[in-house]
């Protein structure tokens, strides 16, 4: 199991928190430029995802109907854009995940993602504090466990062990049926963690108060679940049974998006997310656009052809 550690722009001024894995920022050597990471991703000849892979969302916990439609339109925003969607696109930014697949000697467009079954589970069936037992359990609702990414996404009022202490979401694998599912956690941490798990969106806990950035989905903690969920489904498609495309130990590796810490936009560096663009009649900050004209807000991607972050914007 890999998790999604509390932001290195956090890190860099606290010596309160362990390094986990797979978090979009990781307690990681810190970079000082998006263009310098400190070491390339290794393949280890594992399996990478491939296929028509459908990923279905278990909501637990109530969302709105809102809240719920800015993340079904990223997973649609990340197969093939309509012809009218503007760029930067998170389409864009997905297709740079077929440089790892061509490292891996696979078509760079076998993989295929698209939104598959929703399931509400807004009663709490298995109460407010889930403990990863609890998150496996959810991630085996859905029919379809064979060729799908099942992820659980927990509301605001929901407890997850590590979730605020330690990570803001983890991706691992179960086996199910002599098949193993790969799935992924991810929590709203509106009220419980903004300031670790929802930055740049939230004024960070440790470092320089500087004025949070204006969440383009003007949903700070679902913004954050958005940066968080696209972190680890790279991760996910990319190492997805732990011997695929990582650095450093496996039980805490950094994957796809976590190389790059904190970076979103050129210029980044510890507790600056980069250069991004702004939308003049809201004021927020994105660097990808999606669909139903929605703007996101992604992580850079490291880029294995060139060991550099790459970004959009």
């Amino acid at each position: 199991m890999a998790s999604l550690n509390i932001p290195a722009t956090l890190l860099v001024f606290s010596l309160l928190h362990v390094s986990l894995a797979a978090r979009v920022l990781t307690n990681h050597p810190q970079q000082t430029s998006f263009e310098d990471p400190s070491s390339p991703l290794k393949y280890h000849q594992g399996a990478l995802l491939s296929g028509k892979i459908s990923v279905n969302l278990i909501w637990y916990g109530k969302f709105t109907p809102t809240q719920r439609s800015i993340i079904s339109d990223f997973i649609a925003s990340i197969s093939t854009a309509k012809p009218n969607t503007a760029q930067p696109s998170v389409t864009t930014w997905w297709a740079s995940i077929g440089k790892y697949y061509q490292l891996a000697n696979m078509n760079p467009t076998s993989l295929s993602l698209s939104l598959g079954t929703q399931i509400i589970d807004d009663s709490y069936s298995l109460g407010h504090s889930l403990t990863n037992k609890h998150l496996v359990e959810l991630a085996s609702k859905p029919d379809q466990l064979t060729n799908s990414i099942n992820v659980v996404l927990t509301a605001s009022d929901v407890a997850v062990d590590g979730f605020c202490s330690s990570r803001c979401g983890t991706h691992g694998s179960s086996e199910k049926a002599h098949n193993k599912v790969a799935y992924i956690w991810v929590g709203n941490s509106e009220t419980q963690c903004p300031g670790q798990c929802a930055w740049p969106f939230h004024q960070p806990i440790y470092g320089p108060q500087s004025p949070p950035l204006v969440a383009p989905n003007n949903d700070v903690g679902l913004d954050g679940m958005v940066i968080n969920l696209a972190s680890l489904l790279a991760g996910t498609v990319t190492n997805p049974f732990g011997n695929g495309f990582f650095q450093g130990p496996k039980e805490a590796p950094l994957e796809a998006a976590s190389a790059c810490p904190g970076v979103y936009g050129k210029g980044a560096y510890p507790g600056y997310a980069g250069n991004l663009l702004v939308d003049p009649a809201t004021g927020a900050s994105y660097n990808a656009h999606g669909e139903n004209s929605r703007k996101y807000l992604l992580p850079a991607l490291f880029d294995p052809s060139t060991s550099s972050c790459s970004t959009l914007v």
